[in-house]
């Protein structure tokens, strides 16, 4: 991370002082964040102090802070955080980075732009400066004014991180900890006089951010452009506490941010922001359920770099006992595991997974709830590896084991006669074929998820040789769209078709999951509509055209909140998760009576071959526990294909990540498992599902709709 540091411009604001108002409270732990962030950028990254522009506001009865204070440090008013914005824009040059961490307070005021935010009832989001005050004259930052700002940004070719640890849901104190928001709604008739610029350009940047897009995190507009981490989303609570039982609070976001960042920062391993993303998620939820991190934007860039780094989705730990005998991960039966199932856990900074001997522990699941499972850790004689080093929250899991059941047969038919015909072959490749398929067969040889068929039993799927002397893989007919062929003269092409029969199987299984016997069935609704919000002349069997956009509409019908999430499988053999509400993470939050709209482009793969292609959108609520479905998604089968049929109307990209998982042995969701993966040198075990006291299945719902696309 440290290489790119001379390239690096770092603006750092933290308020823990505020100006006496009747608003906002002062806090106790912004100021020591940002120190935290200024040491971990001077000491680890060893970016120069000159590059690094603080706006702090101590409060006044601590003197340490006070003290500590450098004599460059400006008061973080509406004014100078404004200026520093502008002039860090103007001496920054293109293609350099910068990076923008705020800690403390944020509002949710009466918007000044009612013509934008539709009415004057609608809030605006943005961060407080210390000298809010309550008079209609002090002034927020607010999202239409920092869109600017960050617009002027990018436009320049400035490679833009921004990190916000505070939150706009307001709220009371929990406990030891404080939440950084107002306690009192702030009705005032605020001043809409900007600083940033004229209010035409103010809402013309805004109107040119939105268009086709949704507003994501901090009121933000979604954007490529940038990555946002923020602390919260819009309805939840940005906590600063003591960490580790000592006197000295912090953002939980900035602390575990650092943490993070600390502890693998000599490691020599790529971080993109998505992962270290990952890691906070775990460390925050553990402690406060009601903090959901959120990303946007670049999330596969690497931290404090500006290349793009491609990063498996995992399970992740999210609770350790005292005794680091028990584990909570933060996938349950919703994502398809069961009890029995095995996880091999890694330390936090893996991002390579092919690298056994990092294994830190094998763990097996004693109990699984509707997207939670508690897991024992096992002794070596158990999991047959010695526990090594610590188990940490956050640490990423990959699953090792599998129910039986759910082993996919392939049959290799070596007997095609010669012959014109499609199903025959030439005189030359009649007598290869014997010779061709045995190679794929000791390729296949200790898989654990596909196997060859046995006498008397039925096979998934069937391998032979194609008229062109390529491997062609039946489903009842040969597969068109496996591209490119793998010739039978490719020493590499045995393995390549078994990690293709793995990949159809994992898609197919996530195609058949089904619950909908559950109690939430109801609770949820999903439509189809035409891009004016009209019905299709046939609801149940929509038939669009190439490049006509669609609304997929959810809808709470239910008593209390879901979490939802949509995963799109597409022609090409990919499974992408669709981000709504703008936002890239594992879920969306559809509160009671709450409908949320999301405008998709349909489109035929640019490939002559598809003519007609069928598309799934399926749909996940989930009442209770984290509920990560990103760890089932799939990159499209072959690299030559694009990765979706469908897309966001806002122009999100998929995040094309390989996934882990495993299933309950009960109902169609067993299936699930061939979809998720684990780790293919292992045999899979036979797992037994237990009889709960309270139904996890009870707790998630999918429904899905398949579109027919026309070109």
């Amino acid at each position: 991370m440290a290489e790119q540091a001379s390239t690096i411009h770092a603006l750092l604001i933290g308020i823990d002082y505020y100006q006496p108002n009747k608003f906002y409270k002062s806090l106790k732990g912004a100021v020591r964040d940002i120190n935290l962030v200024d040491t971990f950028l001077r000491q680890t990254l060893q970016i120069p102090p000159e590059r690094i522009r603080r706006l702090m506001s101590p409060n006044q009865e601590d003197t340490v802070l006070l003290e500590a204070r450098s004599a460059q440090d400006e008061e973080p008013t509406y004014e100078n955080i404004i200026r520093a914005f502008s002039e860090i824009t103007e001496t920054a040059k293109p293609g350099e980075q910068v990076y923008i961490h705020y800690a403390g307070h944020g509002g949710n005021p009466q918007t000044v732009y009612p013509n934008l935010k539709q009415g004057s009832n609608q809030k605006d989001e943005g961060i407080v400066p210390m000298d809010i005050g309550d008079l209609p004259e002090g002034r927020y930052l607010r999202d239409v004014e920092m869109t600017t700002l960050l617009k002027r940004m990018t436009d320049k070719g400035l490679i833009v991180t921004v990190v916000l640890d505070c939150c706009n849901s307001g709220g009371a104190t929990r406990g030891d900890a404080e939440i950084r928001s107002s306690e009192l709604p702030d009705t005032l008739p605020r001043t809409d006089k900007s600083s940033v610029a004229e209010r035409e350009e103010l809402e013309r940047n805004w109107l040119a951010s939105t268009r086709n897009r949704l507003v994501g995190a901090a009121g933000l507009p979604q954007s490529r452009e940038y990555v946002l981490l923020a602390a919260c989303r819009p309805s939840e609570y940005a906590y600063e506490y003591a960490v580790n039982g000592g006197t000295e609070r912090h953002g939980a976001l900035t602390y575990w941010m650092i943490d993070t960042l600390s502890s693998i920062a000599t490691s020599g391993q790529p971080l993109t922001y998505k992962l270290l993303h990952d890691r906070i998620n775990a460390q925050i939820q553990s402690k406060f359920p009601q903090q959901l991190p959120m990303i946007m934007g670049e999330s596969d860039r690497l931290v404090f770099g500006s290349d793009q780094w491609s990063t498996p989705y995992t399970v992740a730990v999210i609770k350790v006992d005292s005794t680091r005998t028990q584990i909570t991960l933060n996938a349950g039966q919703a994502q398809g595991v069961s009890k029995g199932t095995r996880f091999s856990i890694y330390p936090l900074n893996t991002t390579d997974f092919t690298e056994k001997e990092r294994q830190v522990a094998i763990v097996e699941l004693t109990r699984v709830d509707a997207s939670a499972s508690t897991a024992r850790v096992l002794k070596p004689e158990e999991g047959g590896i010695k526990v090594e080093g610590k188990i940490e929250s956050g640490a990423p899991a990959i699953m090792v084991s599998a129910p039986i059941d759910l082993i996919r047969r392939v049959r290799f038919f070596d007997q095609k006669q010669e012959g014109e015909q499609e199903h025959e072959l030439p005189s030359n490749l009649v007598q290869r074929q014997a010779t061709a398929l045995e190679s794929v067969r000791q390729a296949l040889a200790g898989n654990g998820w596909v196997v060859e068929v046995k006498e008397g039993e039925s096979a998934h799927y069937q391998v032979a040789v194609g008229r062109e002397g390529e491997y062609e893989i039946n489903i009842g007919t040969p597969i068109q769209n496996l591209r490119p062929p793998l010739s039978i003269d490719d020493p590499t092409a045995p393995q390549r078709v078994i990690d293709r029969l793995v990949h159809l199987a994992k898609y197919q299984a996530v195609q058949s999951l089904d619950n909908s016997g559950s109690k939430l069935s109801q609770a949820i609704e999903i439509e189809l509509l035409k891009e004016d919000g009209t019905p299709f002349d046939d609801p149940q069997n929509p038939v669009v055209k190439n490049d006509e956009v669609v609304m997929l509409r959810l809808t709470n019908q239910g008593a209390q909140s879901l979490k939802v999430a949509v995963l799109d499988l597409d022609p090409t053999w990919a499974i992408w998760q669709i981000p709504i509400g703008g936002m890239e993470s594992p879920f969306f939050s559809l509160e009671r009576g709450q409908t949320q709209e999301i405008m998709l482009r349909m489109s035929v793969p640019d490939d002559e071959f598809y003519q007609q292609t069928k598309e799934t959108l399926k749909v996940f609520a989930v009442q209770k526990g984290l509920a990560d479905f990103r760890w089932l998604t799939l990159p499209p089968l072959d690299e030559p294909q694009e990765p979706r049929g469908v897309e966001l109307e806002q122009s999100l990209e998929a995040e094309n990540a390989v996934t882990r998982g495993e299933a309950e042995g009960i109902n169609p969701l067993n299936q699930l498992l061939a979809a998720i993966g684990a780790d293919l040198d292992n045999a899979p075990q036979v797992t037994r599902a237990a009889t709960m006291v309270v139904d996890p299945r009870q707790e998630w719902v999918t429904k899905q709709i398949q579109i027919v696309v026309e070109r």
